[in-house]
């Protein structure tokens, strides 16, 4: 699968501060990338870079294979892109709004157009500084969606939604992708990401630290297991496993911490006479914890 977007040691400071640092990442053609980071992780400025808003302090950046920075005008044409603080001009309509990016865009199907905003339930017909902040979002969703671009570079996407509005940009993100559009989502919305990304990478403090299938984190993240025996049985069975930790004991039932496979874990058990096992498997929030646990901002 080629790369839509590809970036090699890409950097960023502003004066001695650092946005971004060494940024060596691919996203892969037809796929939606979750990118998940704290405040000033370096989120909107690899984004801000790549859209070549801001010219990198060092490395390069390209989108289908073009130059970010020298090709930025050919790639726009093909890219929808929502930013997170979203500016609208507030003295025209909706709908004239649009019409605006359309004309800009050299024509767009307006039929399409009409179907996001019923989708969405986004009244065209209301001035703009009318709207409320999740209505402004949604013109914001549309005017990024309405060309049906090859990429979708998408700040926040659902913010403001109600969950009604953001169930159907579910289904609308997961229709791009059947039609083969890539999507590059930065989301604090961790059920979001889980739902709907086929990859993720974790970024802190200008590094990127971590790029994984989502179902692959899962797997490697920390489950909480609890096996009920028959009778009390000796923690100490449990501890010298590498792959446990925090073992507990009341009783007959053993809790513990696990990260890895469970074959070691279930051929201890085997031993004794097993009542029941639970898992509680982890989410992408309890993922996200293990990275950013130390931040106090990691959930944005």
């Amino acid at each position: 699968m080629s790369a839509v977007i590809c970036t090699e040691g890409l950097t960023k400071y502003y004066g001695k501060t650092l946005g971004v640092a060494d940024l060596n990442l691919e996203v892969k053609k037809g796929e939606v990338f979750g990118y998940l980071g704290p405040n000033g992780a370096g989120k909107t400025t690899t984004i801000r870079t790549l859209l070549d808003f801001i010219h990198p302090t060092r490395g390069r950046a390209t989108i289908f294979g073009l130059d970010t920075h020298r090709d930025g005008v050919k790639i726009k044409k093909q890219v929808g892109y929502l930013p997170g603080e979203l500016e609208l001009y507030k003295n025209i309509k909706g709908g004239e709004f649009l019409r605006h990016f359309a004309y800009l865009r050299g024509g767009v199907d307006w039929k399409y157009v009409q179907e996001l905003a019923e989708r969405l339930d986004f009244d065209m017909s209301k001035p703009i500084r009318s709207l409320s902040s999740g209505n402004k979002h949604k013109a914001g969703l549309i005017q990024a969606l309405m060309h049906k671009p090859e990429l979708l570079i998408l700040d926040e996407p659902t913010v403001g939604l109600d969950p009604l509005m953001q169930q159907e940009f579910y289904r609308i993100a997961n229709e791009a992708k059947k039609q083969g559009q890539t999507l590059f989502i930065s989301s604090h919305i961790l059920p979001e990401v889980e739902r709907i990304c086929d990859r993720v990478g974790f970024i802190r403090r200008g590094k990127l630290i971590k790029v994984e299938e989502v179902l692959d984190l899962k797997e490697h993240a920390f489950r909480q297991i609890e096996i009920h025996f028959a009778n009390p049985v000796s923690k100490e069975e449990f501890e010298n496993l590498s792959v446990v930790k925090d073992v507990r004991v009341e009783d007959s039932v053993l809790r513990f911490t696990v990260a890895g496979p469970l074959d070691a874990v279930v051929k201890t058990a085997a031993k004794f006479e097993v009542i029941n096992i639970i898992s509680h498997e982890p989410n992408l929030e309890d993922i996200f914890l293990t990275y950013y646990g130390g931040d106090e901002n990691a959930a944005s």
